[in-house]
């Protein structure tokens, strides 16, 4: 089996049952949105709600993904930083739950935390400090961290930091490993579009988007056109087409395959089992939507195993 390790901020996700959206009226923050907020109105807004229902989960864009990966019976492990308090004891002690092998580190700023205050209708509204999460240094990804591992999964929110994300990925190519992105956001494709482009050129083999993210680095709207230009970057992209699915293509080899819709569930992040599973040809690869205010989808996806084994 490939032995996955995902490079992402770590967040812990405190999920909040809404009885009504008063408080998103009350702090302006529109429904269905992430907002990105300082330590101080993040506590604010938790305390508007004390009270109600809520549950503390493992999250981040790279932690879903792992997290996912792990409940499907792979080798998994997580590089990331959080603080010297009990939310980075709770990450911590999540990952080991879970059967993930962490490579955290200790940093001065509290640790990150999503606030994802979900209304009756299911919709979440994210209010996110990223905290420690944001000092996690090209200089602490070691070669060490890399031993045993097959493949590097980057969270594409990372790459606004490009001297961890290109100090991280030379490392473990340097070490033998293949490495795979999601694009994470278009706004974040269009703001980092140069060192993206070079970054995928030079050192990444599998790449994630949806049609947005994907048009962003393209510059094509067409998905099936936007898909053929990641594929000349990459031995693997993927695009995401919302409800119809997702286009692989590999070689010249291009698979359309459709979704498995989940319901009331938002989870940002890409899986990478159909790559690390050995088990078989028919494996899975499921990956959330965008994080914008539209429908979230789960999808499977039948892909052949595309390294050896």
């Amino acid at each position: 089996m490939k032995r996955v390790i995902g490079i992402g901020n770590a967040l812990t996700d405190m999920l909040v049952n809404l009885k009504t959206d008063k408080v998103l009226d009350t702090f302006n923050l529109p429904k269905g949105s992430m907002s990105l907020v300082d330590a101080a109105l993040q506590t604010e807004i938790s305390k508007s709600v004390a009270g109600l229902p809520y549950s503390l989960s493992l999250g981040g864009s790279a932690g879903n993904t792992i997290r996912a990966m792990a409940r499907l019976g792979c080798d998994v492990g997580f590089i990331g930083k959080v603080g010297t308090d009990k939310t980075g004891d709770f990450f911590i002690q999540a990952l080991e739950n879970l059967g993930i092998e962490p490579f955290i580190f200790r940093g001065k700023e509290r640790s990150g935390r999503c606030v994802s205050l979900i209304s009756p209708d299911g919709e979440r509204t994210m209010v996110t400090f990223l905290g420690a999460a944001l000092e996690l240094s090209a200089a602490e990804v070691t070669p060490a961290i890399f031993e045993g591992y097959d493949c590097l999964y980057i969270e594409g929110y990372l790459v606004q930091d490009h001297e961890l994300i290109a100090g991280a990925v030379r490392t473990a190519k340097a070490c033998g490993l293949k490495v795979a992105i999601d694009l994470a956001s278009f706004n974040v494709v269009e703001a980092n579009l140069e060192f993206l482009r070079s970054l995928i050129q030079d050192y990444v083999d599998i790449v994630f988007a949806n049609e947005d993210e994907a048009k962003a680095f393209t510059g094509e709207g067409e998905p099936l056109n936007a898909l053929q230009m990641l594929s000349e970057l990459c031995e693997l992209a993927v695009v995401k087409v919302g409800i119809k699915g997702a286009l692989i293509k590999r070689g010249s080899e291009v698979v359309h395959v459709g979704i498995m819709a989940a319901a009331k569930r938002r989870r940002r992040g890409s899986t990478l089992s159909s790559w690390s599973r050995r088990s078989g040809r028919r494996n899975t690869c499921s990956k959330g939507n965008k994080c914008r205010k539209k429908r979230r989808v789960t999808f499977t996806v039948t892909l052949f195993s595309i390294f050896p084994v």
